[in-house]
């Protein structure tokens, strides 16, 4: 079976040995010299100075950042599932917050926005995927936060990477708090979040807040690359062997390109038998086709074809379905998929068959 959901996705042999490697106890010089290489390749990767990792999912992550982070109130961005989770977070903890709300399709708007933060002086944060994964879609996290560093530098910007970090380059000059997890382009298990955070996000937490997701004492620890509480040891060793790879065997810079070209080469496939890309602004992480047979079209690629592919939520659930494009795909698996997904066409009597997917892939990966 291929795993083809946008996480967790599937853990290459090299990372599955790291995991079941041997586990060594967390409060020990050789543990800590792990953390210190872990923490400084994952700094490299998301450009900022300051890193935590926390043994939890990345919703985790999601919730440390707001309750940290926002003191007055929060400003976040809603076109997904995943936006939608900021709202419920600073409800659960009783935060003021407002939010834009958009189709799960269209990108966030710069001018909305800043319209917002002029119109309401008691905003200090600002929530937003870089890639909303319940529908595919890229939001321009990096030109939104720079328009809002220009009306107030003071208000920080907070960014949930998860399918995105890792998947492209990520502009982090605007950004203040980058968060991802393990399940994602990191291809790992799921159980291990990751965060990093600029000066000023730092200085914003200050002592910080709560007790298990008190960033303020986690950074204080892992500046000293130890740990508040007992870490997810095995994921932490695991992602150092991801991170080395990633960063010195293959090159982050060839890792982005061959992630834009697989997507492209994915995109150009799917469109070429029919399929309609859901997305105004399609995320790199994976593609999203919208169809009011998806649910057949998953059930037969799942049960003749051998690939699980995710589903819709809410309003979108039996419209659309979801392919990931996040880690180390081989180009063979993608082929598979795509070649699939046209004789499922076939199959349902929505086109003919005539190897147009494998074709249009081929000539695009090269």
């Amino acid at each position: 079976m291929i795993l083809a959901t946008p996480g967790p996705v599937e853990v290459p042999f090299f990372a599955q040995e790291a995991v079941l490697g041997e586990t060594i106890h967390h409060r020990t010089p050789e543990f800590k010299e792990i953390m210190k290489e872990t923490l400084s390749l994952f700094k490299n990767l998301v450009n900022l100075p300051d890193a935590v990792f926390l043994a939890s999912s990345g919703s985790g992550a999601m919730e440390a950042a707001l309750t940290n982070i926002t003191k007055k109130k929060a400003l976040t961005i809603n076109a997904g599932k995943f936006g939608e989770r900021w709202g419920k977070i600073a409800k659960a903890h009783n935060i003021e917050f407002s939010q834009l709300c958009y189709e799960w399709n269209t990108p966030a708007n710069a001018e909305d926005v800043i319209a917002a933060i002029k119109a309401d002086s008691e905003i200090d944060s600002f929530y937003i995927q870089v890639s909303e994964s319940a529908g595919g879609l890229r939001h321009p996290v990096e030109e939104i936060a720079a328009q809002i560093k220009k009306v107030n530098p003071d208000i920080i910007v907070v960014a949930d990477g998860i399918t995105a970090v890792g998947v492209e380059k990520i502009d982090t000059t605007n950004i203040d708090v980058l968060i991802t997890g393990s399940q994602k382009a990191p291809m790992l298990p799921p159980g291990l979040a990751m965060i990093g955070f600029s000066e000023a996000a730092v200085k914003r937490i200050g002592s910080g807040k709560g007790y298990y997701f008190n960033l303020a004492n986690e950074i204080k620890k892992q500046r000293e690359f130890s740990t508040s509480f007992t870490p997810a040891t095995t994921l932490i060793i695991a992602l150092k062997a991801v991170l080395e790879k990633v960063t010195n065997e293959i090159g982050l810079d060839n890792l982005y390109a061959k992630t834009a070209k697989r997507h492209n080469a994915l995109l150009e496939s799917l469109k070429a038998i029919g399929l309609n890309i859901y997305p105004s602004v399609p995320a790199k992480s994976m593609a999203t086709v919208y169809s009011e047979q998806a649910e057949e079209i998953r059930s037969i690629m799942k049960n003749k074809f051998e690939v699980n592919m995710a589903g819709g939520q809410d309003h979108l659930k039996g419209k659309i379905f979801r392919i990931n494009n996040m880690g180390l795909i081989e180009d063979y698996k993608m082929l598979w998929i795509v070649n699939s997904i046209e004789m499922t066409l076939d199959e349902l009597n929505i086109r003919k068959f005539d190897g147009t997917a494998a074709k249009i892939f081929s000539e695009k990966i090269k």
